[in-house]
């Protein structure tokens, strides 16, 4: 069995960001909770309290979805033209860069993600998704209609109103984003509810945005529970339609709460048990380095993650043994640390659920290959796992673990790689390794999945739709298509001078 290289907490001394923001941000203003409740959000590479944050609920999510209805009825933000509402983005943008270091540091000290990557990519590319809706605000235009009688008309793409917006814990920055900078441009207002394991760089990018220039009531941020701030987002009637990230259950709560209320539309973006499929024309180094990148990265906490892996027999034996061996090198530890490769999982739940699901694998009777325990003496780590020998029925094949668990499984033909790559609940990606490019595209149409990747893994793009087939949800992030969501569109029709309407 491989030896993964386990820092745990590597004792090293680094500056930690000072907690500036730990209280609600509704109309412009930090606020304690109605209820003066506050939570503990902790330091998973220890369990350590960081700070203590106010824990808004039904009432304060009230006064926010208040400020946010008035913004959007009486205010200038919807009334603004595009073109102002950029510049305003753009300032927003511009300050998240200037502040890189402390945001990033914010992510990993709150979430376990790794500094390194943060600096260059979370929040670099948050700010460049801000400008890139920034780009389409001034750019949102109906179209006119040819009508087949003495008409006519026109279409108006409006802003919708207020938005809820409820994001998920395993990448606060690039989700708040990703919801937050095409509500912006469309025109809307919003009540924004950050996960309650990472709730400080929300509260940090509603500062920024004061300074900015985004009007009072336009962002406001609620930190708290799903239970009771989240419920009360999904429920409210003031607000006009709610965007989710996370798990397939919660997003089901989601819905039906968002229908027994005023009927609001609903965007979600759930679970996934991704496949990645490696054909035996592949290059076997390559493979293998991208099959671990799928799983582990981020220490698996990804909707994405390529957890099941279909190789086929002729090269099987060899993508085991190197993958084993990969296993040796990746290192795990300190996300402060710029030698490591994969930090903590966010909190001790969700790293006793991944270690409760390793233990379903032994016991179904999958073979553990590498990994498969904690490591360090404290803090939320776990070896990156691979298990041969999985059944497609085992649990650790069909549910969304989240973790850095891989399950490896063999097949013969085409037919059964698609046959069996489709045979989940979920539908959020897959991955495709071949030089064949006529049977690339043939296993891209087959795949019941929202993005397909081709010769590489995670390779998103804010110009590119993203989003879920079946039980991984519907609606579509990214690329001018997650603009739809935050407008609704009005026909106007008005009789030509000598229609027999007059």
């Amino acid at each position: 069995m491989a030896e993964t290289q386990c820092n745990g907490s590597s004792g090293k001394q680094f500056k930690l960001p000072e907690i500036k923001f730990t209280k609600l941000f509704i109309n412009g203003e930090f606020m304690d909770a109605i209820s003066g409740k506050t939570f503990e959000t902790m330091d998973p590479r220890g369990g350590d309290v960081i700070a203590k944050v106010a824990a808004g609920d039904k009432d304060d999510v009230d006064l926010a979805v208040k400020a946010a209805r008035d913004a959007f009825d009486h205010g200038k933000w919807p009334r603004m033209s595009g073109f102002d509402r950029r510049k305003i983005m753009m300032k927003f943008a511009d300050l998240i860069e200037e502040n890189l270091e402390e945001l990033a540091a914010l992510d990993s000290l709150d979430g376990g993600k790794l500094l390194t990557l943060g600096k260059a990519i979370d929040i670099p590319e948050a700010a460049n998704t801000l400008r890139y809706y920034a780009g389409a605000a001034d750019k949102i235009h109906g179209e006119t209609l040819k009508m087949s009688r003495a008409m006519h008309g026109y279409t108006l793409r409006e802003p919708i109103g207020v938005a809820g917006i409820i994001i998920p814990w395993n990448f606060p920055t690039t989700m708040f984003f990703v919801k937050v900078s095409p509500a912006l441009a469309a025109g809307c207002t919003m009540v924004i509810k950050p996960a309650e394991q990472t709730p400080l760089s929300a509260l940090y990018y509603a500062h920024l945005a004061k300074l900015a220039g985004i009007p009072d009531g336009v962002i406001n941020v609620v930190t708290g529970f799903g239970s009771t701030a989240g419920a009360a987002i999904a429920s409210h009637m003031d607000i006009d339609m709610v965007a989710f990230t996370g798990s397939t259950e919660v997003g089901r709560l989601v819905m039906e709460a968002a229908a027994k209320s005023n009927l609001k539309p609903v965007s979600l973006e759930l679970g996934g048990k991704s496949p990645l499929i490696i054909f035996d024309d592949a290059d076997v180094d390559m493979a293998v380095d991208l099959a671990r990148l799928a799983i582990f990265f981020n220490k698996g906490e990804i909707c994405v993650a390529g957890s099941r892996v279909y190789v086929q027999e002729g090269i099987y034996d060899e993508f085991v043994k190197k993958s084993a061996e990969k296993a040796k090198s990746w290192v795990v530890g300190d996300p402060f640390d710029p030698s490591v490769q994969q930090g903590p999982q966010v909190d001790k739940k969700q790293f006793e659920k991944v270690l409760k699901y390793i233990e379903h694998g032994k016991s179904e009777g999958a073979t553990l290959l590498t990994g498969g325990k904690s490591c360090g003496e404290k803090g939320y780590y776990i070896e990156p796992t691979i298990f041969t020998d999985v059944e497609d029925d085992m649990l650790i094949a069909q549910d969304e673990i989240f973790g850095p668990v891989m399950s490896l499984m063999k097949f013969k033909t085409v037919e059964e790689a698609i046959e069996r790559a489709n045979k989940t609940r979920y539908g959020l990606a897959a991955g495709i390794v071949t030089k064949d490019l006529n049977l690339a595209n043939r296993v891209s149409r087959s795949i019941r999945a929202g993005i397909i990747w081709v010769n590489c893994y995670f390779a998103f793009d804010r110009d590119c739709p993203f989003g879920g087939y079946k039980m991984s949800g519907f609606g579509r992030d990214n690329g001018l298509h997650a603009l739809d969501k935050y407008l609704q569109i009005k026909s106007v029709v008005t009789p030509l001078y000598d229609s027999p309407w007059l």
